[in-house]
């Protein structure tokens, strides 16, 4: 079972984060990064199920810079919200919380990132800027292809569904012409869209899912313990 812990990032901001710890002797450290609608109920059963798999999970409070707290769901005016929370917000701010929380997890070995929608976003752009990562998953990050002028400083991961309305397939061509294969590994799903591993929702697709998961687990394996 996880709790609420607060953090503070370079800028003095006070934040709050939800952490879990494995039962178990730990692999090593995982900061899991939110979509645009909070650290809600389906954001901690992630980390929840990376806490499992023996990893010390925080997840940042990225939006209470904005709105402490906030917890949406998935409907068309929480959509909004979210949106208009996010526009509030800086990426800079956003890479600082999550640097916050790479520090906090400093003890617990070596530390990776995985990050959905716009957290697969900022597992991107930290994997580019954050020195300290060990490994870094993105989840259908629909900026990553407009990001491509640096070079991740580790090993990355990445997730699409092939029928993504957000993310065309040119943009995956974009990210496989502009890095390396043995640094960046890219998957593509069919029959997939976006937040195709977003359970309990219309969207998700579950043969995506484990499939994708199954080859984060492996590589977080690979590249953290």
């Amino acid at each position: 079972m996880g709790e609420t812990i607060t953090l503070t990032a370079g800028d003095g901001h006070k934040f709050t984060a939800y952490e879990e710890r494995p039962s178990s002797a730990g692999r090593g450290a995982l900061i899991v990064v939110q979509e645009i609608f909070g650290v809600n109920a389906h954001i901690r059963r992630v980390a929840g199920g990376f806490a499992a798999d023996g990893y010390h999970v925080i997840v940042p409070g990225i939006f209470d810079r904005a709105e402490p707290g906030i917890e949406l769901g998935y409907s068309k005016p929480e959509m909004e919200r979210g949106v208009e929370l996010r526009k509030k917000i800086s990426t800079d701010a956003m890479l600082r919380d999550i640097a916050a929380s790479l520090g906090a997890l400093a003890g617990s070995g070596k530390v990776g990132i995985v990050g959905y929608c716009l957290g697969g976003s900022l597992a991107w752009l930290s994997a580019l800027r954050l020195p300290g990562l060990a490994a870094a998953v993105g989840y259908y990050g629909g900026t990553i292809a407009a990001n491509l002028g640096e070079k991740p400083r580790c090993p990355v991961m990445l997730h699409f569904g092939q029928e993504d309305g957000g993310i065309p397939m040119s943009d995956i061509d974009k990210i496989r012409a502009a890095t390396d294969p043995a640094k960046v590994q890219i998957f593509t799903y069919p029959g997939a869209g976006h937040a195709f591993n977003r359970d309990g929702t219309p969207v998700y697709h579950g043969e995506s899912a484990k499939l994708a998961r199954e080859r984060t687990l492996t590589f977080l394996r690979q590249q953290i313990g």
